[in-house]
């Protein structure tokens, strides 16, 4: 009899774990069993497994052979087990050494060739495995620059069953990662400069970039709405390392993590269409839950384009999201956690006919109601910002009248940034949009005189507690751009304005 031991990794959403593969030769009727939950795909893994060892070359067993993934509560989906099914296999019949298999992780799916297939989520698995104190991974030779993205662990690739076993036997060597790719430094080319007009709204972009908050713009077609979004992603700043692993883990596992990049420098941006549906959205899938769209906005920007088109259930779904800066999916295998902090913008037109000229509208007070309902109260009401805008009403600029560019804007963003990140440095708090309620209040007293129309606000029951907050951490950036030491009253209107500019949307 034979019994061996073969190391992969298990994916939790963006968290993995190590799961060991036991593999056992013993008497009885020859044939292949596999235990430990696996799901579909990696129960074909038999089949998968035994065409790849033949066609290899390779002698397979003809006795009772039993897999076992431990820790066996822990549900396994996916392919990537099939190289480490594999290897497993062949050392527990003697034809590998099982000492070599001891330190060492195997990712990868096979083909009946004996090819190492690509699989998703390839680079959270290295980061578990170093995690794990691992001190070296065999991965898909495709997924080579990604896994080298990991420090503190040495990555290798291979395109071939064959070109594993003969390492394992210390008979030939893998590929081993090139000479690592700078991050790409290169902003977006979209200028603030080009949009016209629309001081108010681009007064509240450079607000809504220096401290991450929420934004409604709510104006007729063609007046800069999409323009100042996807202008915003060039006033924030760059990703840190540690931000830009996380989002190169999403991307990682929903499989959009482009080969020719390394670690992404440039926060995304996201704009799903008003069609999506709840799971592309939010999250979901059968199985255990894959990431949604406010995932892969991670640390980013999520923005909804004509957002009174989306259902009321795909907006309220957002909630949870807002607050607690992940998503947590429930499903029959199992509960999934994924990183969801993201900045969300908003746009829309202010009715369904949308007149260049408002006072064109042709729709009923009733109409324009039902319309602007779909957008709930509360998840109204986590929005910062909401800014109407008007009509463009001409396109000449004198050379005195240029609006400022990107660059202008995004050096007072970054320096208000930094005084915001310095103030709640010791709380791990990056920018005033993170910083909950009650530290708001506890850690940074205000003086009562300021918070004094705030707090008349809230006892006439025209201001929630929620809302509330949201004004003090508007405040608080009003506070930082004009490099005041502490919000006065003005900051606190002119928060309260920002507010509730676009209430009677």
């Amino acid at each position: 009899m034979g019994l061996a031991r073969a190391w992969s990794i298990g994916l939790h959403g963006v968290d993995g774990d190590l799961v060991e593969i036991e593999a056992d030769l013993g008497p009885g009727l020859p044939g292949l069993s596999l235990v430990g939950l696996p799901d579909a795909a990696l129960a074909e893994a038999r089949d998968r497994v035994r065409a790849a060892v033949v066609n290899t070359g390779e002698p397979w067993p003809n006795r009772k052979i039993t897999l076992a993934l431990s820790p066996a509560t822990l549900p396994k989906q996916g392919s990537s087990y099939d190289v480490a099914l594999a290897c497993g296999v062949l050392a527990a019949a003697g034809e590998l050494r099982p000492e070599r298999l001891l330190d060492v992780v195997l990712l990868g799916e096979l083909a009946l060739d004996g090819r190492v297939r690509d699989v998703r989520g390839v680079l959270p698995c290295v980061v578990a495995a170093r995690r794990a104190g691992i001190a070296r991974a065999v991965v898909p030779l495709a997924a080579l620059d990604e896994a080298a993205l990991v420090d503190g662990i040495e990555v290798l690739g291979a395109g071939h069953l064959g070109e594993v076993l003969a390492w394992l036997r210390r008979e030939g060597p893998l590929t081993t990662p090139g000479t690592r790719r700078p991050p790409r430094t290169a902003r977006t080319t979209e200028d603030l400069a080009e949009v016209v007009g629309q001081e108010r709204a681009r007064r509240a972009t450079e607000i809504a970039a220096a401290g991450g908050h929420h934004l409604l713009f709510t104006g007729p077609p063609g007046s800069g709405k999409t323009m100042l979004a996807r202008r915003l992603i060039g006033l924030l700043p760059d990703l840190s390392v540690d931000e830009a692993m996380e989002v190169a883990a999403v991307r990682s596992l929903a499989g959009s993590l482009p080969d020719d990049e390394a670690l992404p420098v440039t926060p995304p941006f996201v704009a799903p269409h008003h069609g999506v549906s709840a799971a592309a959205l939010v999250g979901g899938g059968s199985g255990l839950a894959r990431p949604g769209a406010v995932s892969l906005a991670h640390r980013g920007v999520l923005f909804l384009d004509e957002v009174f088109e989306f259902g009321p259930h795909l907006l309220d779904g957002l909630r949870t999201p807002l607050e607690e800066g992940e998503v947590r999916l429930a499903r029959k295998d199992g509960v999934v956690r994924y990183p969801a902090r993201f900045q969300l913008v908003m746009a829309t037109n202010p009715c369904p006919c949308a007149p260049p000229d408002p006072r064109d509208c042709t729709c009923a007070p009733s109409v324009r109601a039902r319309y602007a309902g779909r957008l709930s109260g509360p998840m109204l009401d986590r929005v910062d910002l909401r800014i109407g805008l008007d009509a463009v009403g001409g396109l000449y600029r004198g050379p005195d009248e240029q609006p400022e560019s990107t660059a202008t804007v995004r050096a007072r963003v970054l320096a208000a940034r930094a005084v915001a990140r310095d103030r709640w440095r010791e709380a791990g708090w990056r920018s005033n949009a993170e910083v909950p309620g009650p530290a708001l209040r506890r850690h940074v007293p205000l003086p009562a005189g300021v918070l004094k129309d705030l707090d008349h606000l809230l006892r006439c029951g025209l201001l929630t507690a929620r809302g509330l907050d949201r004004c003090l951490r508007v405040a608080w950036t009003l506070c930082d751009l004009r490099g005041g030491e502490h919000p006065d009253t003005r900051d606190v209107h002119a928060a309260l304005e920002l507010k509730h500019q676009g209430a009677g949307t």
